[in-house]
């Protein structure tokens, strides 16, 4: 299964140089999962409601190449596996045809007292 989101780089994104900054890509990948999250039918809130709540456990990232102000970029989501207890993604930021961030993201559920828990039996369906 696989998700493409567009971003447009805003000025906000940049550094003095125009580059964007490396954290941000932390944050178009974000949106990117909350987006393909939302599209294939779980409802976050509903997931808080219950004590419920995604967390990132990991994330290793590449960076092949800066991307500028003014720059659409697409972030593409595909599930990379999906286990009782995470969830493993991989994300990558493209211009076009380039590879600019590539990222390997697992995520798991915590309970309310931040304990992990098991991803529910339903979203472990949606998410294959």
């Amino acid at each position: 299964m696989s998700h493409q989101f567009p971003i447009r780089v805003y000025y906000e994104d940049t550094d003095m140089g125009g580059i964007v900054y490396y954290a941000n890509y932390l944050k178009f990948i974000e949106r990117g999962r909350s987006d393909w999250v939302r599209q294939i039918g779980i409802d976050q809130n509903a997931m808080r409601d219950d004590g419920i709540v995604f967390a990132v456990r990991r994330v290793e990232a590449e960076y092949f190449a800066p991307a500028r102000f003014d720059d659409d970029l697409l972030v593409e989501t595909k599930t990379q596996a999906v286990t009782g207890a995470r969830l493993i993604v991989e994300q990558s930021v493209m211009r076009g045809d380039e590879l600019l961030f590539q990222a390997v993201v697992t995520i798991v559920c915590i309970g309310e007292a931040g304990q992990p828990v098991r991803l529910p039996a339903n979203i472990r369906l949606m998410l294959h």
